[in-house]
């Protein structure tokens, strides 16, 4: 199974509408100032760190509220996120804390972010629904 298949079965379910929030919450994360990497420094400055830390590692992930997101971010990015998905802010924050975990997870397979902001991207790419 692909890196795809393990990110698209662990944060979907498999439904239509959840991939669609998939790939608005990939979108996201690929159009962050720095892309991936900026978002993880985001967040590790936003006060997420620990949690951002298992994400990348190789153990258990830990869950983050929609709040914490909200408060690592800012309201910018979740206004974004659910004026292009058509949702509340309140959903959007809760999709990206439900899907960002399992994302950072499946890009850092082996416990580590790669190096070099091209794979990263490539990554996310392949990872979006289609």
């Amino acid at each position: 199974m692909g890196l795809l298949d393990d990110v698209m079965n662990a944060a979907t379910g498999g439904g239509n509408q959840s991939n669609s929030m998939l790939g608005h919450v990939l979108d996201m994360v690929q159009n962050h100032p720095g892309g991936v990497s900026g978002l993880v420094n985001s967040l590790n400055s936003g006060g997420l760190g620990a949690a951002v830390s298992s994400w990348i590692g190789t153990g258990q992930n830990v869950p983050v509220s929609a709040d914490a997101i909200e408060s690592a971010l800012g309201s910018g990015p979740i206004a974004n996120l659910a004026a292009k998905a058509g949702i509340s802010p309140d959903q959007a924050k809760a999709a990206i804390s439900q899907y960002l975990p399992q994302i950072i997870d499946k890009l850092s397979p082996n416990g580590q972010m790669p190096q070099g902001g091209g794979l990263l991207e490539s990554a996310l790419s392949m990872l979006r629904p289609k």
